[in-house]
């Protein structure tokens, strides 16, 4: 093989029917398949369970899970690697292990050097352009997963670049699908990027745009969110909005107004057009489960939600976020989460991405007696069977005690 031009799979591997049974043994819930079937309403004895019309897998991570599997069955004697958890769901991540897929994020990995007999597996969110640069000149075989919604956001990432805009990306900067959006800025040569976690830190950099302020303060406060030799007297002079897909709508779409607004006060508004652009950068099937938990939380009067994912999943946080303003909720990662009918192992729902991931544990989180009504949903790395097993549990709990 050609080191120079690897073979690179992005429309699958000519495998779907064969790992189909597979997957749908791993991954598929009929409990689940019931629920919807039945209004995506769950009764049993004096628990009501509503789930919410939008959860779980997006077709996106379905696509990147289905490509992985049919990867090991396409080179059942080759090293197969994932450069890090395809997405971010423990569950699904272990039964790759499992599988036989090696992970290069892993410790005893990281020294394998890569060649042409390895194949790669590209996660969902995609990689850098150095990445992907080092793998193709290593000669690897590459099977790239990575989501549509992804793609689209690098595209126009790409354009302010090409045109002289410094993308500014709500997201979190050590999130490997903001790392790699942000590095598609890197193209140009004067490409530039700027990342802020929320309101409070485009406020800051709105601040800076409007008035100016201490460059060398803003470059301590922004290290690692700014690309190489930013400059904020001359990059932001001109920039355009992007965002993590994952990240909530609602304070991405504001983030955006503060920006114009900024830009606006800068250079008026006749020239607004020089100095800022947008575009909306949410994937469909993140605002699909943010509308559907808003729904469902207006409709049904519950006792509690539970929101399933993993800790580390962007998208399972916003919706614990959505749900913990008007009921109470637990952001669980899996069914062992659900210790006991008195006790829940649960993260606490937004707690600063900087913190450890670590779980708290309460007590008297299910109604001893009577109609016990629970609100339901689970990230877009969450597999039904996971939905399914909380389902059970929950029924378990409530039968435990009438």
């Amino acid at each position: 093989m050609n080191p120079s031009r690897p073979l690179i799979f992005r429309k699958g591997l000519d495998m779907k029917e064969a790992v189909a049974g597979e997957l749908a043994a791993a991954y598929h819930s009929s409990l689940v398949n019931d629920v919807r079937a039945g209004g995506f309403r769950h009764d049993d004895g004096r628990l009501t369970v509503h789930l919410a019309r939008e959860f779980g897998f997006c077709y996106g991570v379905d696509r990147a899970v289905d490509y992985a599997y049919q990867a090991r069955r396409r080179f059942p004697g080759r090293n197969v690697f994932l450069t890090g958890e395809i997405i971010h769901n423990p569950h699904v991540n272990e039964r790759l292990r499992r599988a036989g897929i090696r992970f290069l994020s892993d410790p005893e990995e990281r020294s394998h050097v890569l060649g042409p007999d390895d194949v790669v597996i590209l996660p969902a969110f995609g990689v850098t352009v150095g990445e992907m640069a080092r793998l193709s000149a290593q000669g690897c075989t590459l099977v790239d997963t990575t989501c549509g919604s992804v793609l689209n956001v690098w595209k126009n990432v790409v354009r302010y670049a090409r045109d002289g805009y410094t993308a500014v990306i709500h997201g979190k900067v050590r999130h490997e699908e903001t790392r790699a959006t942000a590095s598609q800025a890197l193209k140009y040569p004067n490409g530039r990027y700027l990342v802020v976690l929320d309101g409070d830190e485009a406020s800051l950099v709105c601040d800076y745009i409007r008035d100016g302020g201490d460059r060398t303060a803003f470059l301590d406060r922004f290290g690692d969110a700014v690309s190489p030799e930013f400059d904020p007297d001359r990059d932001l002079a001109r920039i355009g909005c992007a965002n993590q897909t994952t990240m909530l709508m609602s304070e991405s779409l504001e983030i955006e107004r503060m920006f114009r607004i900024a830009m606006a006060a800068r250079y008026g508004e006749a020239a607004l057009d020089d100095h800022f652009r947008a575009f909306d950068t949410i994937c469909s099937a993140t605002q699909e489960r943010q509308d559907a938990v808003e729904a469902l939380i207006a409709a049904e009067r519950l006792d509690l939600m539970i929101v399933v994912g993993g800790y580390n999943s962007s998208n399972t946080c916003n919706l614990a976020r959505i749900c913990a303003a008007k009921v109470p909720t637990y952001h669980i990662a899996d069914p062992e989460c659900l210790m006991s009918p008195d006790r829940i192992r649960h993260r606490p729902v937004g707690a600063p991405s900087t913190t450890p991931l670590g779980e708290l544990v309460s007590d008297g989180w299910l109604r001893r007696h009577g109609p016990v009504v629970v609100g339901l949903t689970a990230g877009a790395s969450t597999p039904n069977n996971i939905v399914g097993e909380v389902i059970s549990t929950l029924a378990r709990y409530t039968k435990d005690r009438c």
